[in-house]
């Protein structure tokens, strides 16, 4: 056995767990943000479910990435508060209907701020992070996504509703991306060290 694959095989390891979990919360995004937009009057409370059950299903897989195949204790602590907030705000979503929805906005701005920041960081301490460019650039979106959420003047819940959904794409667009990228670069660090 040879250096490289000892000082590779886990950073492969991570990138074939990692990138399904990144390509299935990216396609939960771009699918929600089209349902808003296309239906923003009749699914506004249904929003308020949708929107829980996305932040749940985020914040379990960061949970499930915090504990099981992040590479270093910045990025596991990260992902790891950034998985306690989704599911904190996915569960304030099942309340009360109303409220929820109103106050929805800011709960998901913060989440996606410190989400799209967790990943930043994440990704700029980390050099040998696989499709690192693309991550760089998601945590960018997500974090500008969470800004624009809490600094909007929340006066029209249908400007939440588009705001909201054309974030949701963006950033599931991005997810996908990044999940071939994080696929490809696995393949190549295969390659590499096979």
């Amino acid at each position: 056995m040879t250096t490289n694959t000892v000082l590779g095989s886990p950073l492969t390891a991570l990138a074939k767990k990692t990138w399904q979990t990144i390509l299935v919360t990216g396609l939960l995004a771009v699918v929600l943000g089209i349902i808003m937009l296309v239906w923003p009057g009749p699914s506004l409370l249904v929003a308020g479910i949708l929107f829980g059950i996305y932040m749940v299903a985020s914040g379990i897989f960061q949970l499930i990435a915090a504990f099981t195949h992040l590479p270093s204790t910045s990025f596991r602590v990260l992902s790891f508060i950034s998985g306690v907030l989704s599911l904190i705000i996915g569960v304030f979503c099942f309340r009360d209907d109303l409220a929820s929805i109103v106050l929805l906005g800011l709960w998901i701005g913060i989440g996606w701020l410190f989400r799209g920041v967790a990943v930043l960081f994440a990704a700029i301490s980390e050099p040998g992070v696989p499709g690192r460019g693309w991550q760089i650039f998601y945590g960018a979106i997500s974090a500008l996504a969470g800004v624009v959420l809490i600094v909007w003047p929340i006066s029209s819940i249908a400007t939440l509703v588009l705001v909201a959904g054309i974030s949701l794409i963006i950033i599931g667009v991005m997810e996908i991306i990044t999940a071939f990228g994080v696929r490809k670069d696995a393949h190549l660090l295969d390659e590499q060290l096979g």
